[in-house]
């Protein structure tokens, strides 16, 4: 069983290994892990990248919540270039064209969800110093648990 539970291990270091060289390099990591869930207490997390013109980033996001019923959950990123505001970005992390490790599971009207998954792409159009300031923010649902909800830049 030992000898099995080795192999697994180093298959999915491999499949790990190769998947990060496949989904670009990290750049930027906004950890918020909350939801906001007003505007007298936001959760506001953000991160600095130097980019270059025609740089492409990814925006991905590494999600493991659970709850009861229905949820809608986004991630609002404002971007700052040079402290000039470009724009807010919205993303909804389950709207993904690459899924990564998902594992996702519904008893009893209880889901369980974890996930790594590609979002959206953005071209940068001039060089500069790029601020990304993001929160989360969820339907309400009183049984909304957040184990983790990040959002990661790749280039």
């Amino acid at each position: 069983m030992k000898k099995i539970s080795n192999r697994i291990a180093l298959i999915l270091s491999l499949l790990l290994m190769v998947s990060c060289g496949l989904t670009g390099e990290e750049v930027a990591r906004l950890a918020i892990n909350e939801v906001s869930k007003s505007n007298d207490n936001l959760i506001i997390k953000e991160d600095q990248v130097e980019l270059k013109k025609g740089d492409e980033i990814a925006f991905w996001s590494d999600m493991d919540y659970n709850y009861e019923g229905q949820i809608s959950l986004k991630f609002k990123i404002e971007i700052i270039k040079n402290d000039e505001k470009l724009g807010v970005l919205e993303i909804d992390p389950t709207d993904k064209n690459i899924t990564i490790g998902e594992l996702k599971t519904s008893i009893n009207g209880k889901t369980d969800w974890s996930f790594t998954g590609k979002n959206t792409e953005l071209d940068i159009k001039e060089d500069g110093n790029y601020t990304f300031r993001g929160l989360l923010v969820a339907s309400e649902n009183s049984t909304l648990e957040i184990n983790k909800a990040e959002l990661v830049i790749k280039k």
